[in-house]
């Protein structure tokens, strides 16, 4: 306990440095959704993403079986920890979707998945033992298209409008590999225009502030420019003139998935990590907006 020299200091400029080693102790919780049709290549993607297998007992069932399958609801919850920080990770993946015949309702499960986990999290915080709670509620949604067809599919527009009140929406373009760069480009602008003419509220990136650095400032516009992000997963390594990487051969040459020139992988995470709090703020944005709109 000594009085600093520095004349008219206070203290108080180290309250970031409390919230920061709090943090830190405390680990960071976030869940994440990944909605779609079957092999558009949602698991190997969210491995890519982490560095992580989150499916190592994965069970595809047959074609047969897909004809009546329902969709169900599949959280799996990962332990990850980066020079010393703690990220509790949960995906929630949704196999049967979009699989059916009949897919007018498929993604009522879902809604009521998302609904449920709020209910769960708003009974935990009402309680009287609030030191320990868990938030499974849904933060984001990575919703796939197909690179096959040529835009989004009334299906695509059916879900996006259901939930885009309820979850921040992030469009992927999936397995961008199969198009050429002018194809990638002429499709993300027609997905976009159909989005708005359909006034589906996708998640919107925060402008970066006056404040901030040219190559943040960069970084932001460069990422909203980039949505939907038009993606390639692999967790396979292959050596390319000497050095490893992580991407899929062929045989006329290899996709780099971190590569940016190839696709848009490095842009998707480098959004979810650098704004993987604001997701949460617009989420809980979103919640409190539907409570005062609700009688």
């Amino acid at each position: 306990f000594t009085n600093p020299e520095t004349p008219g200091y206070v203290g108080f400029a180290n309250l970031p440095n409390q919230v920061h080693r709090k943090s830190v102790k405390k680990g960071f919780e976030f869940t994440l959704m990944v909605a779609g049709e079957s092999g558009l290549g949602k698991s190997t993607l969210v491995n890519s993403l982490f560095l992580t297998d989150l499916y190592p007992e994965r069970h595809i069932p047959p074609a047969a079986d897909k004809i009546t399958q329902t969709v169900k609801i599949d959280a799996s919850t990962v332990e990850i920890e980066e020079r010393g920080v703690k990220l509790r990770l949960t995906v929630v993946d949704t196999p049967g979707y979009g699989d059916a015949i009949n897919c007018s309702d498929c993604y009522k499960p879902i809604i009521q998945y998302i609904d449920d986990q709020f209910e769960r999290y708003l009974h935990d915080e009402s309680g009287l033992n609030r030191r320990h709670i868990v938030d499974n509620r849904v933060h984001s949604c990575f919703y796939f298209i197909s690179s096959q067809g040529h835009g989004l599919k009334p299906l695509d527009i059916e879900f996006m409008k259901a939930l885009h009140n309820k979850v921040n929406i992030v469009p992927v373009l999936s397995k961008a590999d199969s198009l050429t760069l002018p194809e990638v480009k002429r499709l993300k602008r027609r997905i976009l225009e159909e989005i708005q003419a359909n006034e589906i509220q996708i998640y919107q990136l925060p402008d970066a502030d006056e404040d901030e650095d040219e190559e943040f400032k960069e970084q932001t516009r460069c990422l909203k420019e980039s949505i939907p992000f038009a993606v390639v997963g692999s967790t396979q390594m292959i050596e390319v003139k000497g050095k490893k990487v992580r991407g899929r051969l062929y045989p006329w040459g290899v996709v780099e998935v971190e590569n940016p020139d190839h696709c848009d992988f490095l842009k998707l995470r480098t959004m979810l990590i650098t704004h993987m709090q604001d997701l949460q703020e617009q989420m809980q944005a979103q919640i409190n907006a539907q409570t005062k709109s609700s009688p």
